[in-house]
This record gives structure tokens, C-alpha cells and sequence, in this order.
């Protein structure tokens, strides 16, 4: 299909989707007044809470680590085994949470993971952000709200809501051509967590060198940091706490979406055929990350990393799935809305949970793994690389006022230097992005389970480290 065609049929699906439900602006407000009670209610009884589970594991760290001596990676929460996982910089950068009680640290938690998602919002909604209208934006909120990664990133206190608008940003930076700081969003991640290094690699197939040094000098200067800070605590951490998987879950609990938890709930857990995955998936990854980006399609490029990055990654939590929130953008402004809502759909059920507790057969095989099939079918048939006409204005503000070649200047000339610079500006369509352990308190209720959903979790293994901080039993108080 040709470019011109399909951003038509993009177009009329906006319009047909613009005529449904009222028309009035009373109708539209009491439409949305009734939207926001529904989901208020859907996520206050059916998906239950999470109790903060992730940032209770944050708060305990860092106020045993500032105040009373503790080891950063010692540390459990009271009643658990499970601890803190990142790398140590994760705990420098939440070293403000040591000057904060229980209560302000879930409202700055909060507060932080709104910020993010607006600023994700922001960059996904593209240039045509400011037509949206009032309308729109509200039944968007009401649709992102029945999102099981995203109601469990606020309700766990998760981390990779921020990571994503991190990375975003850099992707912002790509479009617009202001591609001298990009990078360094994705450096700060990769920092904070091992998964979004992948995107230092996207940028190295793309042969922007520039920004996956700046990645990389950023992650290394975030890492050193951490090393002054607290030696013995990177020295484990690198040594022993990076390859031991146990410490973050068991790897088949159904939670884990990823290719490692197919294999491990199926039985076979080993490495070798894991490993041969994960080739599999970096291959297909690179080939058409790399077509996107030599075709200047940032958002599709960013995308598929976020997928790829799910999928390889030993242990993805379903809230670890808003990295697939850029894929749907990217259906979205290719003229593909009924596949987005369908693919978008099925992570709002929480379907994998009605196998929490048996896995086994064919039903198991595809129910308890429906996310990966998502992430998958993601993969393979992503729209990318689309030609320039394709992609919206923005995609080609840079080169549309490029000065007009002077009498003095021959226009082949300025020509060539108009191509090199919209080659280094990278403009796409609009910015998307891309694409932790995360700790689990066993033989609790649904409401408190780490990784549950509607369905209580199966017993959690123990770390394979034995040491504990002197606030396992008698947590900080706040």
C-alpha cells in the first residue's frame, strides 16, 4: 500500500472515531463523568492493590542505607526475602527518599509516575498534540487506566514509567533534529536498569555513533558514581547479585512474561535454548530496527526495541509491559486503530491470571503466556520504516525550511547539505519510544501480592543470599 493511501485511511479512521457518542459538549462531559466512574470502580475492586509492594522495597534500602548502616543489598522487606535488585546507582538516584516518611514517599511516588506518563504522553500524541481537544484526551486517560502494566507501575511504586519518558525524550530529540544531547536520556536509564541498554545498541545500528557514546559515557559515569558511593556494594552487585535470577522471582511464576518464563513454565529452564531464543529475537529485532531507523522512522525503530527488550530480558513482570505503550502509537498513526485496540485489549483483562495456579496443557500454554504472544506478534508486524510521506509535517519540518540556496551557492550543493543534516536530525513522523525484578512477598492475599493480579500467587523461592539487614524484622520507622 502506498504512503499517501494509507495515511488517508489513518486519517478516516480519526474521523469516524471523532463522530462516535455525542455530540454536545454536556453529552461528551456526562459520557466521560460515567467513564471515570466505571474504571474508578473497575480499578479499585477488580484488579485489586499492590500495596506499594516495589516502593516499600525502595524506602527500606535507602533509609537502612543513609541512616542506620545498612548494606544496600541486604536489606528485605519484613516478612519477605525479597530486597532490592538495580544496580546501585538505581539507589543513589533514590537517595531522596531517605528525608521522606512512608506517606510522602507514595505521594512523590506518585506525583513522579504522573509526571512521566504525561511527558510519555506528550512526546506519543506527536505534532497534532494541540487538536486532540478535551474529548479526546479524557477518553484516552479513561482507556490508559484499564492498562494492567500501567495500573500496576502506580500501584507497585514502579520505576519504569520514568525510564520510559527517559528514553522518549531521546527519541524526541532524534525527530526534531536537536540530536546533540540524545543519548543521554537512555544512559540514565540503562543506568538505573540493565534493559533499556538495548537502546545503545538501536542507536549503534543506526549508526549514530555520537548518541550511543553519549549513552554509554553517561551509563559509565552514573555506574563510577555509585562505585565511589559504596565500593562493596557494586563490587557484589556486578559479581554475584546480577547473575543470580533467583534473587528477583521465581522464573515460571506467571508473571513474568518473557521468553525465559514460556520456557521456564514449560518445563525447560536451561540456558542453552534460551539462549538460542534470545539470538532468534535479536535477530529479527536488529533487522527491522535497523530498516526503521535507515528510513529516519524513529518511533516504529524505538518501539520495537521496547518489544525486543521485553522479550529477551530473563525475568519481565507484566508492569514491566509499558514499553509495548509506544508500539500502539505507532498502529495507531499507520491507519491501524482496530488492531491497536484489539492487541490493547487483551493486556487489559489480566487473562494471564486465571492460570496463576496451573499453567499445564494447550490452554495453559497459550493463556498463562498471552502477553508474550502479544509482544511477539509486535515484533514480527510492526509497521516500520514507512516511507516519508508516510509520516506527519514534523517528520520533515527540518528540510521544509531549510534556507532557499543562495545565487552565490549552487542548489545541488545546498541540497547535499540539507540531506546530511535531516540525516543527522533522524526526523520521523513523531517521537515514540521504546520499549525490575520485582520484589514479591509470599503466601499473601491478592491485594498484597507483588505480582499477582486477581489471583493469589504461588509461594516465592528464597534468595540465594544470606545475608540480612538488622531491618528485616524492625523495619525504619517514618
Amino acid at each position: 500500500m502506498t504512503g499517501p493511501s494509507r495515511s488517508g485511511g489513518s486519517r478516516a479512521g480519526l474521523e469516524r472515531l471523532a463522530r462516535l457518542g455525542p455530540r454536545t459538549d454536556r453529552g461528551r462531559l456526562l459520557l466521560v463523568l460515567l467513564l471515570v466512574a466505571a474504571v474508578t470502580a473497575f480499578t479499585a475492586t477488580v484488579p485489586l492493590l499492590r500495596g506499594f509492594f516495589d516502593l516499600r522495597v525502595y524506602y527500606g534500602t535507602v533509609h537502612t542505607w543513609a541512616h542506620h548502616g545498612g548494606r544496600i543489598y541486604d536489606y528485605r522487606v519484613p516478612g519477605t526475602v525479597y530486597g532490592f535488585t538495580y544496580p546501585p546507582f538505581a539507589a543513589v538516584a533514590m537517595l531522596p527518599l531517605a528525608l521522606l516518611g512512608r506517606a510522602a514517599a507514595i505521594a512523590v511516588s506518585l506525583l513522579v509516575n504522573l509526571a512521566a506518563l504525561t511527558a510519555v504522553l506528550w512526546i506519543l500524541a506527536g505534532p497534532g498534540r494541540r487538536r486532540r481537544g478535551w474529548y479526546r484526551c479524557a477518553l484516552c486517560l479513561c482507556l490508559l487506566a484499564l492498562f494492567e502494566p500501567l495500573r500496576d507501575t502506580f500501584s507497585f511504586g514502579q520505576v519504569n514509567l520514568v525510564l520510559l519518558a527517559l528514553v522518549l525524550v531521546d527519541c524526541l530529540l532524534l525527530t526534531t533534529g536537536r540530536g546533540r544531547w540524545a543519548g543521554a536520556g537512555i544512559g540514565l536509564a540503562a543506568a538505573v536498569k540493565l534493559t533499556p541498554a538495548l537502546f545503545i545498541g538501536l542507536l549503534l545500528l543506526a549508526g549514530r555513533r555520537r548518541a550511543a557514546a553519549l549513552a554509554t559515557a553517561v551509563a559509565a559515569a552514573a555506574t563510577g558514581l555509585a562505585a565511589w558511593a559504596d565500593p562493596a556494594a557494586s563490587r557484589f552487585y556486578w559479581t554475584e547479585a546480577l547473575w543470580d535470577t533467583g534473587r528477583v522471582g521465581r522464573l515460571d511464576y506467571v508473571s513474568n512474561q518473557s521468553l525465559q518464563g514460556v520456557l521456564a513454565r514449560l518445563g525447560e529452564p536451561g540456558r542453552p535454548l534460551w539462549a538460542s531464543a534470545v539470538l532468534l529475537t535479536l535477530g529479527v529485532w536488529a533487522w527491522r530496527a535497523r530498516r526503521a531507523a535507515a528510513a529516519g522512522d524513529w518511533p516504529a525503530a524505538f518501539a520495537l526495541t521496547g518489544i525486543a527488550a521485553c522479550l529477551v530480558s530473563p525475568v519481565t513482570w507484566v508492569h514491566h509491559l509499558v514499553w509495548l505503550l509506544p508500539s500502539f502509537a505507532v498502529l495507531v498513526r499507520a491507519g491501524r486503530p482496530r488492531i491497536a485496540g484489539a492487541l490493547y485489549a487483551v493486556l487489559c483483562t489480566s487473562v494471564v491470571w486465571l492460570w496463576s495456579g496451573d499453567a499445564s496443557g494447550l490452554d495453559g500454554f497459550l493463556g498463562a503466556n498471552a502477553y508474550v504472544w502479544v509482544s511477539l506478534g509486535l515484533l514480527f508486524a510492526l509497521p516500520a520504516g514507512q516511507p516519508r510521506a508516510d509520516r506527519p509535517p514534523l517528520a520533515r519540518s527540518a528540510s521544509a525550511t531549510a534556507p532557499a540556496p543562495s545565487p552565490v551557492r549552487p542548489a545541488t550543493t545546498a541540497a547535499g547539505d540539507q540531506s546530511e543534516s535531516s540525516s543527522e536530525a533522524g526526523a520521523p513522523a513523531a517521537a515514540t519510544g521504546a520499549a525490575d525484578g520485582s520484589a514479591r512477598e509470599g503466601g499473601r492475599s491478592p491485594s498484597s501480592e507483588p505480582t499477582g493480579s486477581t489471583c493469589p500467587a504461588a509461594a516465592k523461592p528464597q534468595s540465594s543470599s544470606a545475608r540480612a539487614s538488622s531491618y528485616t524484622v524492625s523495619p525504619p520507622s517514618a
